[in-house]
């Protein structure tokens, strides 16, 4: 982080209406990188969508039954990816110090026509601040962990397997435990047709306890959250709530002085949302307009090797499955996915990075419907 110091001064109220100075020492910081990313594509049942084409969405590859020949290979280049963040960390008069975050990047956001002008619209990652042991506002879901993420050139690079959200949240620390209350939505695919309702309609925060276990070989965590699914619409005839839960178990195990597997393993009821981008929805109308969770796991491994001290490669294998009931969801909905990804990485100082990566990922419906998708990444990062 670079860091700008500056001196703020405040006032405090000293006796009866009288102000004197306190002088607060606060510390700006800014980080951020610069990406391109160049994405050769090749989707064995057609056209996919267009968000699948920045990043890897495994509910978004294409689909088909296999009988008919279909063209979807696909050239993209973007710098969607690149992202600013700032910081500040001031002391305060109590002897306490208060820190901010904020961060913000240009993906899954509006503009950019590629004909002229590629304007994309900037986006808040993060934003939060934290006071003693508390973190107030928009930050990484408590469920995830995030020294389990690999290297990758793709946007997340394990994302069958991976809790993925970010969700404004009351989190309190202490030492290893992790205690968050953190925004709910619930996501109910609808009876028998498939589709995705987001409701918005829920009364009780999603909860979140976790425990982080560090040590010179590397570190683990294994997390526990509980929620509650809930519609409560009379246009589409819900009122109804279901209890959800899901545990994640996850970490980093180091090799040597630089090489090390990172692994994750998520299951549970009604956690749909929280699992590779929201694969499957967290639960399902039945005939009566009742919620009925769906049940998932989700794994990911990932090891990475060291040549030098420039040179790098890392292989990712990650999967996901649902215990769909077809009575319910239908045959349209996906029963699994999984892709595998393996990348050399070159760094000729430690700021600056050129990558090659390639990828191969499957998707599979409940009606035996299948697709797959290849690609060839190319990246060249700056990080300052």
């Amino acid at each position: 982080m670079k860091k700008i110091n500056k001196k703020i001064m405040t006032a405090a109220i000293v006796g009866a209406g009288c102000c004197a100075p306190v002088i607060a020492e606060t510390t700006f910081s800014y980080s951020g990188y610069i990406k391109m990313d160049t994405m050769i594509s090749d989707y064995s049942a057609g056209e996919a969508n267009p968000l699948i084409r920045d990043f890897y969405v495994p509910s978004l590859i294409p689909v088909s039954d296999g009988t008919t020949e279909s063209s979807g290979k696909e050239w993209d280049m973007h710098a969607r990816q690149s992202r600013i963040i700032f910081k500040t960390s001031t002391k305060l008069e109590n002897g306490s110090t208060i820190g901010s975050h904020i961060e913000m990047d240009f993906q899954v956001t509006s503009g950019g026509d590629e004909r002229i002008s590629n304007s994309y619209s900037p986006r808040i990652r993060q934003a939060f601040f934290t006071y003693e042991d508390f973190l107030f506002g928009q930050a990484w879901t408590t469920f995830m962990n995030l020294s389990a993420l690999p290297e990758s050139l793709d946007f997340i690079g394990n994302t069958d397997g991976t809790v993925f959200a970010r969700q404004t949240q009351v989190r309190y620390t202490r030492g290893g435990f992790q205690f968050a209350v953190e925004n709910p939505e619930s996501t109910i695919s609808n009876f028998q047709t498939g589709g995705r309702v987001v409701t918005d309609d829920n009364a009780m925060p999603d909860l979140v306890l976790r425990y982080n276990w560090k040590a010179d070989w590397g570190g683990l965590s294994g997390a526990l959250i509980t929620r509650q699914l809930e519609c409560n619409d009379a246009s589409i005839g819900c009122d109804t709530t279901e209890s959800a839960y899901g545990v994640s178990l996850g970490g980093k195990v180091n090799i040597g002085d630089r090489n090390d597997i990172r692994f994750v393993l998520n299951s549970g009821s009604g956690i749909g949302r929280y699992i590779g981008l929201n694969i499957v929805n967290d639960g399902v109308f039945d005939a009566a307009g009742d919620i009925n969770a769906i049940d998932i796991t989700a794994y990911s491994f990932a090891y990475r090797h060291h040549f030098n001290d420039q040179w790098r490669a890392n292989f990712i294998y990650a999967g996901f499955s649902a215990d769909n009931d077809v009575t319910l969801t239908g045959t349209g909905a996906t029963k699994s996915t999984n892709s595998l990804r393996v990348n050399l990485l070159h760094s000729p100082s430690k700021n600056l990075t050129f990558g090659v990566e390639y990828a191969h990922a499957e998707r599979e419906t409940e009606s035996g419907l299948e697709g797959d998708m290849d690609r060839l990444q190319f990246s060249a990062k700056y990080a300052f």
